[in-house]
């Protein structure tokens, strides 16, 4: 017991920027590690994120489940700390689910004294400068002073804490390269402390581990302080808040958590194809390389966007070869479950609008990977460089489709300014393949350009129809061209609404106020935002894609529209183009068949000529009574009230009225009043607030000038590829419902965001993956759908035939109706690609069964003490999940026999 391994994820993870999913990956990953290589011994039963700038109660539940005993965490906000230190609440019982009963997600939860660092005078490597303890018969003899400045640092600390046990951390940054340095100095101190005992001293100094500190704890049989909040935002000062980097290096947050999305493709393929995958005719295929690189781009210091630029460069690295090790293993996969060989091509260039092969085939496929356990409806877009194509789906069937002019400046060698859209519909868990076929006839170039919206009466409306009657009006100013008034006509409902884009001046820092925003903390020099547009009048245009020529399933031209009522029936996609700036536009859209409002924003690169660094937001403003609240998720799972200007375990003396509220917005924020919910869903990690009543807002992008002295040691420039800024390109959906029926929207609809269907595309005209074989243009890998509240979290290949398999409640208790009943499935006749022939339920890390996880129990201050529930009996053909729950499961599987 004297070596121990705490923490044992693959990193210590962030806790703003993220994602829940990637979060218990990681965590999973370096623990089965650690028990491969070490044994049971080697399981960590303590937390330690010492590091993390903010700690999330998503991730607390998550350890509570994976079993830890306790956490141990080293940065909370300066105020917080000093009210713990006088009242004696630096050792906690953090409650950190609301809806799964408790203890299930308690955990007691200990705040280092001092970060992560030894006291101060205590700091023995060759970083340090602090005087070594000298014991010889020499002048320079000092063990009376450092014996002495010990034991006031102790008695000191001790009395902030309630027992009479005390932690000291006896490190930091980059230390021990040389480790005899502090071995030396601390068995001195130890040795020289205890000495004094012979003259009445009560201190006694021994090396320990956490998890020995907290069994001691334990042991002192008290009651301890109830939190059910979160610690966010933290700040180090007065003007030092850690809010910046919610935000920070946007692009590669989109990356890391595109990269997930096609981990979990990735890993579903694998074990819905089995061994084949790994083996197949493209090569060897290999989910390791990515999982690794999505495992390690959750580390505190590099989804946050918090790194040196080389660093960064380095994870994106990582994750691209992953990305091409994953790619392989797909092909494998979907040749031996469509039967069919195909030139399978991956067009990563498609959010630039880039696909060499659509843009120049006649003829070629798509296929449409979903990951989600129902079916799901997708929006299409694929540069083109016809006028009108035919789309037929797996059953032969026409599709509608549009050809509408693109939306990016092309460079002149490649000349395609043209999109092919359709909507494409895919089985849960499963693909459709959909076949693509330019028609001969017309020219996209003699087509006229599309016709500014200044006009007379362009802003009637943007509406979105259906077969059925309409779902949603969206209107615009016609003076501004701003957006000014959303409308759920399902609900009868409309809410004015007020989107611009601001942007913060950052804050250099000066002699009076050193503190400049960096990657880490956001400071702005004004709590007024500017402005973007430097008119109160955005440049708008119509873009109304859709009707076709009366040819079933052909797309007709462009249909480009002068200012009128939106009353075309037909029309797939609806879309207002605003340009604030030449470097900030925005595509406001409307997709047939979907309950959104998508505001598809690109901003850069962001000037910076004028010696101002820049903070981007994009502002809603409604008319909604909110009284200070605003909501936003916890690492895109549980949902948190906020109060501007509030904490709820300490009286705020707010220093910093925008950078003090803001929040990490993992995947939604939202407002509402008593009737009505306004919803914005993120496809990334992002910073966002409500700075006054009525509205809410999201830092979409960031570029600054100075280093914020926390350690990066360089500012956030971040140059992009052309080295003239970085552009940087997300989509908002917006949700108008009541708050009654709200989350049964968000739930599913950011669950969709984050597991998005894939597209692969090829030639068509493969040969058959066996011989004898027929080819296959649909495929589901369930016998029927997931209940709407259930989401399949994880699907991997384990050991030698096995998977491992999460299923989880996505609704919390008490936010729907419907949505927040128990659900019960069954698991042995749920999947069709395998038979599942032994289930086993597993921690949630995988790495223990169960029925094997025995954790400390703690006493709340308040209420009484639960007792864990004991582990009923597996019933694999009733397996029932409760709001909120994840349930994880270890299942021995056989294939079906090929042919």
């Amino acid at each position: 017991g004297r070596l121990e391994f705490v923490g044992g994820g693959w990193c210590m993870s962030d806790e703003a920027a993220a994602h829940y999913g990637p979060a218990i990956e990681q965590l999973a990953l370096g623990r089965r590690f650690l028990r491969r290589e070490f044994g049971a011994c080697g399981t960590p039963r303590v937390a330690w994120q010492i590091d993390p700038f903010g700690h999330s109660r998503q991730l607390a539940a998550v350890f509570a489940q994976m079993g830890y005993d306790g956490l141990f965490v080293g940065r909370v906000d300066h105020q917080d700390k000093a009210t713990r230190e006088q009242l004696q609440e630096m050792e906690l019982l953090w409650r950190a689910s609301g809806s799964l009963p408790p203890p299930a997600a308690d955990l007691f939860t200990g705040i280092l004294p001092n970060v992560y660092n030894p006291p101060s005078g205590f700091c023995w490597d060759q970083l340090c400068s602090d005087p070594p303890v000298v014991d010889e018969d020499s002048e320079e003899n000092n063990v009376d002073s450092i014996v002495s400045a010990f034991l006031q640092i102790a008695a000191s600390q001790a009395e902030s804490y309630r027992t009479n046990h005390i932690i000291m951390t006896m490190g930091s940054d980059f230390h021990y390269e040389n480790a005899n340095l502090w071995f030396k100095n601390m068995d001195k101190l130890i040795a020289h402390v205890n000495a004094r005992q012979a003259n009445g001293s009560r201190v006694h100094v021994l090396y320990s581990t956490p998890s020995c500190y907290l069994w001691e704890l334990h042991r002192a049989n008290l009651s301890w302080s109830l939190k059910t909040d979160d610690f966010f935002p933290y700040a180090d000062g007065p003007h030092q808040f850690w809010t910046g980097y919610f935000t920070s290096r946007p692009a590669f947050k989109r990356y890391e958590r595109l990269s997930n999305n096609f981990l979990q493709i990735c890993s579903q393929l694998e074990a819905l194809a089995g061994p084949v995958a790994r083996e197949g005719p493209y090569g060897p295929g290999n989910s390791s390389v990515l999982r690794e690189a999505v495992a390690v781009a959750q580390h505190h210091d590099a989804v946050t966007g918090t790194e040196k630029q080389h660093v960064a460069d380095d994870y994106a690295r990582q994750l691209a070869a992953g990305w091409e090790s994953c790619q392989l293993l797909v092909a494998n996969a979907l040749a031996s479950l469509s039967g069919s060989k195909e030139n399978f091509i991956f067009c990563n260039g498609l959010n630039i609008s880039v696909c060499p092969l659509t843009e120049a085939a006649g003829r070629f496929t798509v296929i449409l990977y979903n990951p989600l356990g129902r079916r799901v409806s997708w929006p299409i877009r694929l540069p083109v460089n016809g006028a009108s194509y035919a789309v037929t789906d797996p059953q032969g069937q026409p599709v509608p489709s549009e050809v509408s002019p693109g939306q990016l400046p092309r460079p002149p060698a490649r000349p395609a300014v043209w999109e092919l859209l359709f909507q494409a519909s895919a089985p849960p868990l499963g693909f459709s393949t959909f076949t693509v076929s330019r028609l001969s006839r017309g020219d996209p170039r003699a087509h006229p350009a599309r016709t500014p919206g200044a006009e007379r009466g362009w802003g009637r409306c943007l509406t979105r129809r259906r077969l059925a009657p309409q779902h949603l009006r969206v209107l615009f100013d016609p003076l501004t061209g701003h957006l000014k008034e959303i409308q759920n006509l399902d609900k009868s409902i409309s809410l004015p609404v007020f989107q611009n884009f601001y942007w913060y001046n950052a804050s250099v820092g000066n002699d009076e106020s050193p503190q400049a925003s960096g990657a880490y903390i956001f400071r702005p020099n004004s709590s007024e935002p500017i402005p973007v547009s430097s008119s109160k009048r955005v440049s708008t245009h119509l873009v109304k894609v859709g009707g076709g020529d009366g040819v079933p399933g052909a797309g007709g031209v462009p249909r480009v529209l002068s200012p009128q009522p939106c009353l075309l029936q037909n029309a797939l996609v609806q879309e207002v183009h605003q340009n604030f700036s030449s470097w900030c536009s925005q595509v406001v859209r409307l997709h047939a068949g979907q309950p959104y409002v998508e505001l598809e924003w690109t901003v850069g690169p962001i000037p910076v000529a004028d010696g101002w660094g820049k903070e981007i937001i994009s502002r809603f403003e409604t008319t909604l009574q909110t009284d200070s609240r605003f909501y936003t998720d916890s690492n895109g799972r549980q949902i948190l009230e906020r109060r501007r200007d509030y904490r709820p375990t300490w009286n705020l003396s707010q220093t910093e009225p925008v950078a003090g509220n803001y929040y990490p917005v993992n995947s939604r924020i939202f407002i509402k009043d008593k009737k009505f919910q306004l919803t914005v869903l993120t496809d990334r990690s992002q910073g966002g607030s409500s700075i006054f009543d009525g509205s809410l807002e999201l830092m979409v992008h960031r570029r600054l000038l100075y280093d914020d002295n926390r350690g990066v040691g360089e500012p956030l420039v971040e140059l992009g590829a052309d080295r003239q800024g970085l552009v940087v390109r997300g989509r908002h959906l917006l949700l108008l419902d009541t708050v009654e029926s709200a989350a049964d929207q968000h739930r599913l609809l950011a669950q969709e965001l984050f597991m998005a269907p894939y597209v692969v595309l090829a030639p068509g005209g493969g040969p058959s993956y066996r011989h004898g074989q027929p080819s296959l243009r649909q495929f589901s890998a369930l016998r029927r759908e997931l209940p709407p509240n259930v989401h399949l979290l994880t699907l991997t290949p384990w050991d030698a035939g096995t998977l491992l398999l999460r299923l989880e409640h996505q609704f919390e208790r008490g936010e729907s109706v419907n949505g927040s009943q128990p659900v019960t499935v069954d698991l042995l006749n749920l999947f069709s690609a395998f038979t599942i022939t032994s289930v086993q339920e597993m921690s949630l890390g995988a790495d223990l069964p169960l029925n094997a996880i025995s954790r400390l129990v703690w006493t709340p201050a308040i209420g009484t003490g639960a007792q864990p529930r004991p582990v009923p009996k597996l019933d694999p053909s009733r397996v029932t999940l409760q709001p909120m729950e994840i349930r994880t499961f270890l299942a021995t599987v056989r294939y079906k026999v090929p042919g």
